[in-house]
């Protein structure tokens, strides 16, 4: 009997191993579909950027948790301002989710672009960007966009972009700065995942946003 146990434990053991490989094997073959989907769109410099009429701010809350101030909603707002500024886009699309008591990320987003010195008049909200699938097909179907530039995270940038390419929009990214600290760490941690589940959505379940609705113009300038 003990050593029928031991057997049966090796047999766990070594299943246990082959699921954690193909496991690891699927994060990383699905980061590297999501990075060569983005390839060549994504941008540092707001110089070297194209023009777009628009520009797509995704969101995140404004602070964190913790009570403390989240970098990554922070430089977003940074990076929008600056592309503004520099002429690279006429308006900001600011979509985000609102669908919690006291909770509005696209308003947090239009607020604080307006304290940085963007004019109300150029900023359009989307409350119903519950997710980043979400936010790329609205501002398209909603919205009428069929291209645009994404603002966020070159991470998020890159899933953004390919989730715009399945869904026929040519899109670019501009990366916003990222946060130097375990916040930053923890978010690339989670975004391995999310790689996953945007080839899921886009290949598997066919995912659709859980709002659309009547079309919003973006006035031209």
């Amino acid at each position: 009997m003990p050593g029928r146990r031991r057997g049966i434990r090796r047999k766990v053991a070594w299943i246990a191993a082959i699921g954690a490989a193909f496991f690891l094997l699927v994060i990383a073959a699905a980061s590297v579909y999501v990075k060569c989907a983005a390839g060549g769109r994504t941008y540092d410099d707001p110089e070297a950027l194209p023009y777009r009429h628009v520009g797509l701010v995704l969101g995140c809350r404004k602070i964190l948790s913790n009570g403390r101030p989240n970098q990554f909603f922070q430089y977003r707002i940074e990076a929008a301002v600056k592309l503004y500024q520099a002429g690279k886009v006429d308006y900001l699309l600011v979509s985000g989710d609102n669908h919690s008591v006291g909770y509005n990320e696209s308003a947090d987003m239009q607020a604080s672009l307006i304290e940085s010195g963007v004019p109300p008049e150029v900023i359009h909200l989307d409350s119903d960007g519950l997710r980043t699938l979400d936010s790329i097909v609205r501002a398209k179907e909603v919205f009428g966009l069929t291209e645009l530039t994404v603002i966020s995270q070159k991470f998020h940038n890159e899933r953004a972009i390919f989730i715009a390419r399945r869904h026929g929009v040519d899109a670019i990214g501009f990366n916003a700065r990222m946060p130097g600290s375990f916040d930053g760490f923890e978010e690339l941690c989670r975004e391995q995942l999310a790689r996953v589940k945007a080839l899921m959505d886009e290949y598997l379940l066919r995912t659709q946003p859980k709002f659309l609705g009547e079309r919003i113009r973006i006035e031209e300038r």
